[in-house]
């Protein structure tokens, strides 16, 4: 921990250097803007988590002063993003308001400890293919999640297939009305000039037209209701409450919080970095999301993490500072307080609509169009495997998924064998004799292990009726036991077929695991050359 305070405090010496007013004035600036459009993402994740519209604000205005205020980076933006609401609806639909508490606060504490070890070097192990299929399904589950704010329509169950065929149980009827708003925020979020968006969201915009229409036509639609304007929501963490004999069926969720927390802070910190050209410590960011992923839930909001789409508005309106997220915080809490009767009547169509355009927003399609133009078949089964993966199973799970098929493929391509085979002709040796002809240069390449089987079987074929065969193996940087018997089971079958067989250019870590394996030098003749002219010379002596 004394690492984290003396690492802050370097950082904050060199972000504050020199600051001025005019910096200041930038960093209001952006501050504002970011409050603008964290404002309704806060209110729409807020209640697609299951949670409330306040839990959201309150989520919003906390991870700004608390995690933008510790953060490792000038230009961190936390708050409750779309990810998060993907693990946080089955929890509430099992264990309620008090299970995401609870898991919120062991995911926090597990962060915690995760920074103060410093592995925030972890989330550069996974594949880009990984995380583009783990966004596209968080995509798929957000989008999903808001068919029934959307429609007017039922659902129940713990997951998304649960939830899917839910639909077709349950009796349903259609709410006209709520589905022509949120269709109408879809569209006109899509049609939205991006010169405007500069200025002032289309989200807000769209949620402020939506509100205003549905008042004045008295247009009857669910709304978000009431705002309390107190930063103690009356449903948050009581530590008095809690069963301690039923604390570790909290466990899996909070790690699942936790590893989707590190895995899009630190995305997002190493991405808005590149952008603002600063390098973030990625150690300290991992203990600031901790701290406040423990300090959120006592006031009742929901498990944060930093969000590339405040974190790249903040930085391309000017932010100079750590300021900006404090400042937007303090704006969210004015609109609280202030707005909070208006936001009451912001119709739920009208959030899952933006969360919808969010959801498609979200999918790097950049990423997506490279991994599909360029016809890479491992890296589309990657991308597809890790995102049905997180449709079906729980986060954590389809990033272990994705991984571990990445590092079975990436075993596979870099174990494959490469097998060459040359005749060599008596008429391009300097020495010529009978003995020379008919002799076979097989080059291999490649780790010897249990997989190469196969491969040597395919080389019988080709090297079965030469007098003399030469495996030459620099290119061979590694042999396990299975693959030393496999390939002596094809020299000792070639000699007694009546071949002569000679090994040139050994590793001699290769060689010694040969000699281990009883893979050994023949009495009547020699078996290991220097090199592939030494072997000739001495088939050519015979």
């Amino acid at each position: 921990m004394l690492n984290f305070v003396k690492n802050y405090a370097n950082i904050l010496k060199r972000e504050f250097k020199g600051y001025n007013g005019k910096k200041f004035s930038n960093d209001l600036m952006a501050g504002v803007t970011v409050a603008a459009v964290a404002l309704p993402l806060a209110l729409a994740f807020g209640v697609s988590s299951g949670a409330t519209a306040a839990a959201g604000i309150v989520t919003a205005i906390f991870a700004g002063l608390v995690i933008g205020g510790l953060s490792g980076a000038s230009y961190q933006i936390s708050g409750p993003t779309g990810a998060m609401t993907a693990i946080l609806v089955s929890l509430v639909a099992q264990y309620g308001m008090q299970g995401v508490f609870i898991a919120s606060f062991i995911a926090g504490l597990l962060l915690l400890i995760c920074g103060i070890f410093k592995l925030g070097g972890l989330v550069s192990y996974l594949p880009m293919p990984v995380i583009t299929g783990f966004t596209s399904g968080i995509a798929i589950i957000i989008a999903l999640g808001q068919v029934n704010n959307l429609t007017g329509l039922k659902s129940e169950g713990l997951n998304t297939i649960e939830t899917i065929v839910s639909y077709f149980n349950l009796p349903q009827t259609l709410n006209v009305p709520a589905l022509i708003v949120g269709v109408c925020v879809i569209v006109f979020m899509f049609i939205y000039p991006k010169k405007l968006s500069k200025y002032c969201p289309s989200s807000l915009i769209a949620i402020i037209l939506s509100t205003l229409i549905c008042t004045l036509f008295k247009i009857e639609v669910p709304t978000v209701g009431a705002i309390p304007k107190t930063l103690f929501l009356e449903e948050r963490l009581d530590f008095l409450a809690i069963d301690f004999s039923q604390i570790g069926n909290f466990i899996t969720p909070a790690i699942s919080i936790a590893a989707l927390g590190l895995i899009e802070s630190l995305l997002c910190g190493s991405s808005a970095g590149r952008m603002k050209n600063e390098k973030m410590d990625a150690d300290v960011e991992l203990v600031a999301q901790g701290i406040g992923n423990m300090i959120i839930p006592v006031f009742g909001g929901v498990p944060a993490t930093a969000a590339i789409a405040r974190t790249s508005v903040a930085i391309k309106s000017g932010a100079q500072t750590r300021l900006v997220s404090i400042i937007h915080a303090l704006v969210l809490l004015l609109s609280m307080f202030v707005l909070g009767d208006v936001m009451s009547m912001i119709p739920l169509s009208a959030l899952a609509g933006v969360l919808i355009v969010t959801a498609w927003r979200m999918n790097e399609w950049h990423s997506i169009k490279a991994i599909f133009g360029k016809k890479l078949k491992t890296a589309i089964a990657q991308f597809l495997i890790t995102m049905v993966a997180t449709v079906v199973f729980d986060l954590t799970i389809a990033i272990l998924i994705g991984v571990v098929f990445s590092a079975f493929m990436f075993i596979v391509k870099v174990s494959d064998m490469q097998i060459k085979v040359n005749t060599v002709n008596s008429e391009e040796l300097e020495t010529v004799s009978d003995s020379v002809k008919n002799t076979a240069v097989v080059t291999l390449s490649g780790p010897l292990y249990f997989g190469t089987s196969a491969k040597l079987e395919e080389l019988m074929d080709k090297i079965d009726d030469h007098k003399n065969v030469i495996f030459e193996m620099s290119n061979v940087s590694v042999a396990d036991l299975s693959g030393i018997e496999a390939f002596k089971e094809k020299c000792e079958a070639l000699i007694n077929s009546g071949c002569e067989v000679y090994i040139s250019a050994i590793n001699p870590e290769v060689r010694n695991m040969f000699d281990r394996c009883g893979f050994i030098e023949k009495e009547e003749s020699k078996l290991y050359f220097e090199n592939n002219d030494k072997a000739f010379v001495f088939i050519a002596s015979k």
